[in-house]
């Protein structure tokens, strides 16, 4: 370093008046401008380059953003979906056969929900059982309800049920409960599909089903995927 600052003080006019001399007596001036041109215009499109890759850069950045967007928003959708208007439930026994069996995934809807005759429900617990169970509703509140446990026939408000989806019979399955004639308000009687394997409201265990332990309506089989479809 110290050799060169003493180059440049020994030589310091010469370097001015050569460098003066070298640009001002250029022979063709022209060509030297087009030169520097030349140069300039090579580095303006080096920076063009540069900047289409940062533009490109910019671009990926934001489509990447953009679709992180939507999958978190799809994510937030179905949560909500599936917290305040749909239920998955796994289905465990036999007593709705043959409309659900074992490991059957199905979906419940619970908003603003009023039971109804037929609908296949969930119920958070029974009168001294407390697991959920999955049953159909066969009378609601205020319905007269008649079972003739000779033939197996249901009467609600003394018309036959047509009930094409059980299995079995119809039958007593506890002789200490006691079948209401009329269901009290805020209550559903229910019974599953498979008559001859229930526990329902034909027991006193379960018995007559409050409206507001009622989870939710099942209304569609989404596995397996051979029995995929609606319950109704």
């Amino acid at each position: 370093m110290s050799k060169e600052i003493d180059n440049i003080n020994n030589d310091d006019d010469n370097n001015i008046n050569e460098a003066e001399v070298e640009f001002l007596e250029d022979e063709n001036p022209i060509s030297t401008v087009e030169n520097i041109s030349d140069k300039d215009e090579r580095n303006k499109n080096s920076n063009n380059s540069s900047d289409i890759e940062q533009t490109d850069g910019i671009k990926v950045t934001k489509a990447c953003f953009e679709w992180l967007q939507a999958v978190m928003s799809a994510v937030i959708v179905v949560v909500i979906l599936f917290t305040f208007i749909f239920r998955l439930v796994n289905v465990n026994g036999i007593s709705m056969e043959n409309t659900l069996f074992t490991n059957d995934k199905v979906v419940l809807t619970n908003l603003f929900y009023t039971p109804e005759n037929g609908d296949i429900i969930v119920i958070s617990h029974g009168a001294y059982y407390d697991k959920p169970l999955i049953k159909r509703v066969i009378a609601t509140e205020g319905q007269k309800l008649r079972i003739d446990f000779e033939t197996g026939k249901v009467y609600v408000n003394e018309a036959l049920v047509d009930e094409p989806y059980i299995k079995g019979f119809t039958k007593m399955n506890d002789p200490y409960m006691e079948i209401p004639e009329v269901v009290p308000d805020g209550y559903v009687f229910v019974m599953g599909d498979n008559r001859s394997n229930s526990m329902d409201s034909r027991n006193t265990s379960v018995g007559l089903i409050k409206v507001e332990d009622i989870v939710g309506k099942a209304q569609f089989i989404i596995f397996p995927f051979n029995r995929m479809g609606s319950l109704y």
